[in-house]
């Protein structure tokens, strides 16, 4: 059996910005290990697989690695998606996960994320993550990954992780953001997964669910607009709501196409 691939670019409008992500629309969910397997022939940070429904759109994510909980870059391509490969009209577009409700509109030339809030508590750092770091954080903090606070842009971009010590660790499902204020935007970040085939991840829409409380009081202001400073680069337009999250961003679709797997 054929199954339609697209491979799109999220929180960027540029052929090669953004945080790749194949998206998989399916009439039955694959095996588990099926679909492992076909995230990683893709190779990317990410493959979204979905199942459209009578009133809602199922939604999955799966690293290389490991099936993941919530993925921000990888519901974004989905809405963009359905939205502009799969004649889907209904708005916001309500996607059932195993993070709970999660729903996507699109307006103005960007697609809003409502997403949960995940605000950091103080923390200590575990060692691997420290001696991996070229530059020690001026403060930690955790919740599902860890938020590691820098004074300056500089220092995020010249920040080098040493990985057969960050491996060390096992952090599950999370990974280390690391953030300071940004010389163009309110601030910029970085997202590494030890243990991960992709260190580094493009843009983490995800983790903006722990920068933005951070950041919102921090700087007494409620909407933020953000950049994820990797080699790729991404923008991020965003919103505190308290419980919740507005995550905004562009999209552009790089490929698509179908594969097999029949035997």
């Amino acid at each position: 059996m054929r199954y339609p691939l697209y491979q799109i670019n999220a929180f960027s409008d540029q052929p090669f910005g953004g945080n790749p992500a194949c998206v998989v629309p399916l009439t039955a969910w694959l095996p588990d290990e099926v679909m492992l397997r076909i995230a990683q022939q893709n190779a990317v940070a990410e493959t979204a697989f979905f199942i459209r429904e009578t009133t809602s759109v199922a939604l999955r994510w799966f690293t290389p690695d490991i099936e993941i909980d919530l993925c921000g870059h990888g519901t974004l391509a989905t809405a963009h998606c359905l939205l502009a490969h799969q004649k889907f009209t209904q708005q916001p577009i309500h996607f059932t996960t195993k993070s709970g409700s999660l729903y996507v509109s699109y307006h103005n030339g960007l697609y809003h994320l409502d997403f949960p809030t995940r605000e950091g508590k103080e923390a200590l750092l575990p060692t691997p993550i420290a001696q991996a770091l070229s530059i020690p954080p001026k403060a930690v903090f955790k919740a599902r990954d860890y938020l590691l606070v820098y004074d300056q842009q500089s220092d995020l971009e010249k920040l080098e992780i040493n990985r057969s010590t960050f491996d060390q660790i096992n952090l599950s499902t999370g990974g280390v953001i690391v953030t300071a204020p940004g010389e163009h935007h309110d601030f910029v970040s970085r997202f590494f997964t030890p243990q991960a085939s992709i260190l580094e991840d493009p843009v983490t829409g995800s983790a903006h669910c722990t920068l933005v409380p951070y950041w919102a009081k921090q700087l007494h202001k409620t909407s933020l607009h953000a950049r994820q400073c990797s080699s790729r680069g991404g923008e991020i337009w965003c919103d505190y709501k308290g419980e919740r999250v507005q995550i905004s961003g562009k999209a552009k679709t790089f490929s698509e196409g179908s594969f097999s797997i029949e035997k």
